[in-house]
């Protein structure tokens, strides 16, 4: 997933890494041009030095890569607030989301058109990973305080497994297949029982895998219908 982070500080710089180390491709905006020497040199990624609230500016890191994603996560709420404003108004980016440093701000910062309002930056990457990558899989019940979940997902026309048997297969640890719909068939799944695309499956997973099982099914925010 492509990631534009506003705000190269303390917070930007562990976003930064994190989105990094979960495989993502971030971009970073960062007025102080000291501190761009810093990002680019440690985390070795592109770095535009300027004021993110500008068009330009942030023209020039969304053309980076086509972003998926925008988060500003400056020590201001009026300033990550036009960031995801103009994110989301003038470069069509499917995702924003806020780093909401009063409380008090939340409720507005949502009014006014931001995506996922986020108070603690811990929660950033879980946030935006669940929202962008998983959209495609729907959760139908939350298991365990939410350690785990109940979801639905439509296997993609593309699906790569398709023709194969669960056995072949190989369902990545984390996830346990419950039932296959396909049209008006119900099974419930053996060793034996292929997956063919369009199937609509129903699971149990840990739901901090989702986005590693939205990869491994090849399913991306726009498949599901």
């Amino acid at each position: 997933m492509n990631v534009v982070v506003v705000g190269g500080g303390k917070v930007g710089f562990y976003l930064a890494s994190t989105l990094l180390e979960h495989g993502h491709h971030p971009v970073v905006i960062e007025l102080e041009r000291q501190v761009c020497h810093h990002l680019a040199d440690r985390l070795d990624i592109p770095v535009v030095c300027g004021d993110g609230t500008e068009l330009q500016v942030l023209e020039e890191a969304c053309s980076v890569a086509p972003a998926e994603a925008v988060i500003g996560v400056s020590g201001r709420d009026e300033v990550n607030l036009i960031v995801c404003q103009l994110a989301k108004l003038r470069f069509s980016v499917p995702k924003t989301v806020a780093r909401v440093n009063n409380p008090r701000n939340m409720e507005v910062l949502q009014k006014l058109g931001v995506d996922i309002c986020v108070s603690s930056t811990s929660n950033i990457v879980n946030v935006l990973e669940h929202e962008i990558d998983t959209a495609a899989i729907r959760q139908l019940m939350a298991l365990n305080r939410g350690e785990f979940s109940l979801n639905e997902l439509e296997l993609p026309e593309d699906f790569r497994f398709s023709g194969k048997t669960l056995t072949e297969i190989r369902m990545p640890q984390s996830a346990v297949l419950v039932s296959i719909s396909r049209g008006e068939e119900f099974l419930i799944p053996r060793g034996n029982t292929k997956l063919l695309a369009g199937d609509r499956v129903v699971l149990i997973a840990k739901t901090s895998s989702l986005h590693e099982l939205a990869a491994f099914f090849g399913i991306n925010h726009e498949s599901f219908h």
